[in-house]
């Protein structure tokens, strides 16, 4: 979050910077070409192609590395992104050769490499040709960049790369890996704050991955300089990727996340209501606004303070003039159901006296120049240092200044401005020259050795992530018990296994709104799944209506923020009158009472990957190729699907339903939808079948979102709270919505600890049937031991005239109940 006073000064700076490159020469450009020197190993080969030593190695079922060298042999292994326990060693790999070509078999991929001129192809076990080299365009390098080619066939899409503003298919783009502190961002800005360089390929249904493992300045082409290929490529760095393979885009996901990590299993007030501006003080206003949701019954967990309650910016330091009684403020909102979370720059003051500062210089924990002095640049509290967080020592010690928040009882700490930012120069980040120490811990080393100097254009896209690494770590060590909550700006894949995130500056207008689709389905495609956005919009004031749209809209996304800058209007709630209150307060009521489905669904992503808020490909890969499919209408978990009206101005607009049966979630009555058996012939091309798709007209009036449930689901949902601290009096409402495949279950554990990794969790699995006479519910026999808060579960089937409902007892034991309707 760039605050309004030093950005709109930067405004009109371009965001596409352009760093310089030396100039090269012709006698520095290589590439790859006849195969010579092959060596089969025993999870792959390493050959010989042109000027390059290639390596293609097995590290897990579906996932291969191909790694590319111009030296004599490999450097030694290295990944701030790819964790060591996610390579397998139990893979079956089969070496074939003959004349023409090289083959490396691994189950369902064959890895295809032609002799004549090193290309290689991926295939499925029958053929079908998944990601292939171009045949006309060696990889290439000149000097220290290189550039991949592959061909790009007509209907290919492509999907990922972390969070870019546009269509979610990035098809006729070209994109930048490069993390920037991007105030003032619209429709096609590149680069944004996150370098995530992995995409999915979808064509036909069948999907792949592929992650170049690289922290350099990096940009990929999908057909914007030809639509005979898309291409990737860095300024420097490994030529070092991991095809992923499918076919089912969930499976790519999953490979994916347990090569760079997943989300642990967040906190569940971090999933309530939450509130934020830059910024509330002093104390008198944050107790005003807590007292206001507490009065007007409007639930909410969350209220988060921004930079002002600090001295003069300073992180780790407390504003005693705003908050002559922080300790006791945090306290009291405790008392009312309410975390705090703080934000906490990276960057460190340079100020004699200042402890963090004094502490860091002491260890030699900060980033240096080149001639070996600390470097200093212009942030909030004026000249500061950074702490060089690809030493394990400067994360730890960094850490550790958390102890003055914890001690607190603050619960949560808000990493921004870690692309990182900076002040000084046009680019708004630090100069390339600067000098980064990397220790094996940081970058999974293997086999481990000394530390090594590197610069900034290595590190630029990584040090975001290992910003809130070291806060994560910090807090798990103070509260070795607790879930850490962090927030962060800027990422590079597996900053997802630290911290949440958001996608930034965003602004309260109506783009903004119908750009948030887009950005954060990408953000779970790249397995970045627990992100939100700004509800209402950064930069501005909404109109009543835009407000109104996104606090609904916000209750069915991974996080539910409601932020705004420094000179807006009030954002919160209530603001607008009555009628706006009414709406605002139904939409976060709704939030709550769907926490159960909420929660147990993001145990699951925690365990594989797949993202809460998914696209329609990753549920439907044969729909993808729809037209704005991906950007206008997305599940939310497995069985929920939202629709929302993203113009100011429409007319009644179409929504898809894939499958055959489909309720309207606020009624649950079936909806009658057209069948659109023949949906498009050209979807078809290549396809099998096409499958059933239906499809409504709907115009949403100003209180209604348009929500709708799979046929087939059977969703939890509890007593309206006011707050997760708050214990749900009732019975555990089960809604049953007959179709195929029915089923559903529930998770709950302790909501706070890691207690549920020794077992201390309820899980319970449900299925229904259809009978002569109705639908037969079974609930499973329960796993853990955990006891839930609930004593009874209400049963309510949908799908007659009316709805039908039975209560049952709470037990770990399976029961069934039998519905007449």
């Amino acid at each position: 979050m760039t605050k309004n006073r030093f950005c709109k000064a930067f405004l009109f700076i371009s965001i596409l910077v352009t760093f310089s490159i030396q100039p090269l020469n012709a006698q520095e450009s290589s590439s790859t070409g006849a195969v010579s020197a092959v060596q089969p190993r025993s999870d792959g080969l390493t050959f010989r192609s042109g000027d390059a030593l290639i390596r293609l190695t097995i590290v897990r079922p579906g996932v291969v590395r191909v790694r590319y060298t111009l030296a004599k042999m490999f450097p030694a292994d290295h990944s701030f992104a790819v964790i060591p326990e996610s390579v397998s060693r139990d893979t079956k790999v089969q070496i074939t050769q003959s004349a023409s070509v090289l083959k490396v078999t691994d189950g369902d991929v064959v890895a295809t490499v032609q002799r004549s001129n090193g290309r290689i192809v991926f295939t499925d076990k029958v053929g079908n040709v998944l990601l292939a080299d171009h045949p006309n365009y060696p990889v290439t390098w000149h000097g220290k960049e290189f550039r991949v080619y592959k061909t790009m066939p007509q209907l290919e899409q492509y999907f990922g790369l972390g969070d870019k503003s546009d269509a979610s298919d990035h098809r006729g783009n070209a994109v930048t890996m490069w993390n920037t502190d991007a105030f003032g961002w619209q429709q096609g800005t590149d680069p944004l704050y996150k370098s995530i360089p992995f995409f999915v390929g979808l064509l036909n249904g069948r999907a792949y991955g592929l992650f170049l493992d690289n922290t350099y300045k990096s940009s990929f082409d999908f057909g914007k300089e030809s639509s005979d290929f898309f291409s990737f490529g860095a300024t420097g760095g490994d030529l070092n990727y991991y095809f992923i393979a499918g076919p089912h885009p969930k499976q790519v996901i999953e490979r994916y996340t347990s090569l760079t990590g997943r989300t642990p299993l967040p906190a569940l007030y971090a999933f309530g209501f939450q509130q934020c501006r830059y910024s509330y003080y002093p104390e008198s206003r944050v107790r005003q606004i807590a007292n206001e949701f507490r009065t007007r019954k409007i639930p909410a967990d969350v209220i988060w303070l921004d930079i002002d309650y600090q001295q003069g910016y300073k992180p780790f330091t407390i504003n005693r003039e705003y908050f002559p009684h922080f300790e006791q403020m945090v306290k009291d909102l405790g008392d009312q159901g309410f975390k705090m979370v703080v934000i906490s720059d990276l960057h460190i003051k340079k100020e004699a006296g200042y402890k963090p500062y004094d502490e860091g210089t002491a260890g030699d924990h900060f980033i240096k120049n080149p001639d070996g002095s600390q470097y200093v640049g212009k942030v909030w509290p004026g000249d500061s240092v950074f702490p060089d967080f690809t030493l394990a020592s400067a994360r730890k010690f960094y850490g550790s200044q958390f102890k003055f928040f914890t001690d607190m009882g603050i619960a949560g700490i808000w990493n921004d401005m870690n692309e990182p930012a900076v002040f000084r120069y046009p680019d708004k980040t630090m100069p390339l020259d600067t000098v980064h120490r990397v220790d094996s811990e940081t970058e999974n080393r293997n086999p481990a050795g000394p530390i090594r100097k590197t610069d900034h254009r290595e590190i630029h896209n990584v040090l975001g992530m290992e910003n809130v690494r070291a806060t994560y770590e910090g807090l798990l060590q103070l509260r070795p018990n607790e879930r850490p909550f962090v927030m962060t700006r800027a990422a590079f894949a597996g900053a997802q296994r630290y911290a949440a995130t958001w996608t930034g500056d965003n602004q309260s207008s109506w783009l903004h709104f119908r750009l948030s689709l887009p950005t954060l389905l990408n953000l779970g495609v790249s397995g970045y799944p627990f992100a939100g956005n700004d509800v209402g919009g950064f930069d501005g004031s909404p109109v009543p209506d835009l407000l109104t749209r996104w606090i609904e809209l916000g209750a069915f996304l991974p996080i539910y923020r409601d932020h705004t800058t420094n000179g807006t209007r009030d954002q919160e709630p209530w603001v607008h009158g009555p009628e706006h209150e009414a709406i605002r307060r139904h939409y976060i009521e709704t939030r709550y009472r769907l926490l159960p489905y909420i929660y147990t669904s993001m145990e699951e992503t925690s365990r594989t990957g797949i993202p809460l808020m998914r696209a329609m490909f990753v549920e439907h890969p044969l729909l993808g190729r729809m037209e704005g499919i991906n950007d206008k209408e997305y599940f939310f978990g497995r069985d929920l699907l939202v629709a929302p009206k993203v113009l100011e101005t429409v007319d009644p607009y179409e929504v898809i339903l894939p499958g055959p049966v489909w309720y309207d979630y606020w009624t649950g009555k079936k909806v009658e939808a057209k069948q659109r058996a023949a949906w498009d012939k050209e979807h078809s091309v290549g396809v099998a079948e096409t499958p059933m798709v239906g499809s409504i007209k709907v115009d949403p009036k100003l209180d209604e979102l348009p929500v709708y449930v799979r046929g087939g689901a059977i969703l939890p949902h509890e007593p309206l709270i006011q707050t997760t601290a708050e214990k749900p009096q009732g019975p555990l409402e089960l809604r049953v919505y007959p179709g195929p495949d029915c089923s559903g279950s529930v998770y709950t554990d302790d909501g706070h600890t890691f207690d549920y990794k020794q077992g201390h969790y309820f899980r319970q699995s449900f299925t229904c049937e259809a009978t002569a006479q109705g639908v037969t519910v079974k609930l499973g026999k329960a796993e853990g031991d955990y006891t839930p808060w609930w004593t009874q579960v209400h049963v309510t089937v949908y799908g007659g005239t009316e709805p039908v409902s039975r209560d049952l007892p709470f037990s770990r034991e399976a029961q069934t109940v039998s519905v007449e309707q």
